[in-house]
């Protein structure tokens, strides 16, 4: 158990319960400075009543009803999801449309980082050679050529940080006229045109797959005919594709396939390698925020920051997303009101809605998202996670909703409608155009992207010392008072110029930790 004094935090001044602070959590018999002795013993990040609470009464965190006593709670006891009866989801009627209108906050002017502007006007924060593939069944030839290109291409041109391919289990044995499959195609084409990968746009094909790569890329969405090529070969003759197509007659045994990809591969490292940083405004960055691993501590200390920090980069012009429609699902009325128009309080309300029809057809509801984790960590139910996971999208107005998959095309602080699935959501926000990432963790994980770097948070003191050369900033100095909100949500800002700008990798970059992309497919597979 802790040696600190004992510690417990509010969120709200009519809360009816707390959680305790003190690493290692606190026995029963505790009492704290006001008097409040501990019933039961309570666990690190738990919840324990202030008052006594009836049965059926309302056991409320952020001045949100979290749930209803399912017996009566004395003062002092341990208050945990198995004595609550969780609320029903808000209806999506009756909310209240863009009432809130956040005080004008000073522009935040004069920071820069360095990064790589593209033709298109974006930036972006490295310099990596994408391999799409249109289909699963080319992953392994890629990622044998792939290999190859590391260890034999990539020393040579030193401007290039990484090859990656984008590996995904889509693109066959799909209905992929079905509605819904929209999703994962403009998802996996929107990722092609990441701000990371430069324009240089390189794809690998297996040659009988739906998802071809004309229907992937079609013709005004993304170049996949190389047009440099053209000059080569005059203007009368036609430019060749720029696909392997690992079934194509030429391709004789293995290695035939692997020379092509190597070939087609140096001559986009070429490209790339002339490409050089050039200082732009803070208000270049595409910043995703998100939350995985999630503990009562997320939304004291950790999403708090987010959120502080998430205001300072709308102040510097930039676009921040943040996502994960059940895990702000039961704060729809804090969304809505904070909508800088009606039409994006109407477009939040209609993906709700289509979310809630998604998760009915699985015979399931919102309270599905929560983990054994996050139930250990002390989060009872979604209703309280969704209070901590929202205030990551700080103070501002909300100006933009984006369905999953689609391109981020405007500034500001904008909803990206994802699953909460930290893969899902990482790989839609990349679709979306992130080119910094930022993810906050209170149980622990290792996620991190090979597309983008990802800022890792830690919500505890405890997280942050074990796990040391994972986490990037550790928010837990909130919760011991030694920083404040604003300390760490500046921290973050000025770090998150310093990796974008290239001066410092995150932890994930340094142990090259990647999670593999997953594409949201709602439609069937055949």
């Amino acid at each position: 158990m802790s040696t600190q004094a004992p510690l417990y935090i509010t969120m709200h001044e009519a809360d009816n319960v707390a959680i305790v602070a003190n690493d290692g959590g606190l026995p029963a018999g505790t009492v704290f400075p006001d008097g409040l002795t501990l019933v039961d013993k309570v666990p690190q990040a738990h919840k324990v009543s202030l008052v006594d609470i009836p049965a059926g009464g309302a056991v409320r965190r952020y001045n949100v009803t979290i749930g209803y006593a399912l017996k009566d709670l004395p003062r002092g006891t341990w208050v945990h999801e198995r004595l609550l009866q969780m609320p029903e989801a808000r209806e999506l009627v009756g909310l209240p449309i863009a009432t809130v209108k956040p005080p004008a906050q000073t522009p935040l002017e004069g920071y820069t980082f360095e990064g790589y502007r593209n033709l298109d006007g974006s930036v972006g924060t490295r310099n990596i050679l994408a391999i799409t593939q249109t289909v699963q069944c080319v992953a392994g030839v890629t990622d044998f050529a792939v290999q190859r290109i590391k260890a034999e291409l990539l020393p040579k041109y030193p401007n290039v940080d990484d090859v990656v391919a984008l590996e995904h289990t889509y693109g066959c044995g799909v209905a992929i006229d079905a509605p819904g499959a929209e999703i994962p195609i403009r998802t996996l084409r929107n990722i092609s045109l990441n701000p990371n990968f430069g324009g240089e746009v390189m794809v690998v094909s297996l040659g009988c797959e739906k998802l071809q790569p004309e229907r992937l890329l079609p013709p005004g969405s993304i170049p996949i005919v190389d047009e440099r090529n053209v000059a080569e070969v005059g203007d009368t003759a036609e430019a060749k594709l720029d696909v392997v197509c690992l079934q194509d007659d030429a391709h004789v045994g293995f290695m035939s396939m692997v020379d092509s990809i190597m070939r087609q591969a140096e001559e986009h490292l070429e490209r790339l390698n002339a490409r050089r940083r050039e200082t732009v405004p803070a208000s270049e960055l595409v910043v995703g925020v998100q939350c995985g691993g999630s503990d009562a501590f997320s939304g004291v200390t950790a999403n708090p920051a987010v959120g502080y920090c998430t205001d300072l980069l709308v102040r510097a012009g930039a676009s921040v997303m943040f996502s994960e429609v059940t895990e702000v699902r039961d704060g729809i009325d804090q969304l809505t009101s904070r909508a800088s128009t009606p039409e994006v309080a109407e477009a939040m309300i209609r993906e709700m809605a289509w979310y809630d029809a998604y998760l009915d057809k699985g015979r399931v509801d919102r309270s599905a998202n929560t983990t054994p984790g996050n139930k250990k960590g002390g989060l009872s139910n979604i209703v309280e996670k969704a209070m901590g996971s929202i205030v990551k999208s700080g103070s501002s107005a909300i100006s933009g909703v984006i369905s999953p998959g689609e391109k981020l095309k405007q500034k500001g602080l904008i909803y990206a409608a994802t699953p909460a699935s930290d893969f899902i959501c990482g790989t839609l926000q990349l679709a979306a155009g992130m080119n910094l990432h930022v993810f906050t963790t209170g149980r622990g994980t290792p996620y991190g992207l090979a597309e983008v770097p990802v800022i890792k948070v830690a919500t505890r003191d405890d997280l942050a010392r074990r796990w040391h050369d994972l986490m990037d900033i550790n928010a837990g100095t909130i919760a011991t008072g030694e920083k404040t909100i604003a300390d760490v949500g500046w921290e973050m800002f000025q770090l998150m110029l310093d990796v974008a700008s290239g001066r410092k990798k995150t932890w994930a970059e340094q142990w090259k930790l990647h999670n593999a992309l997953v594409l949201f497919n709602p439609a069937p597979v055949t």
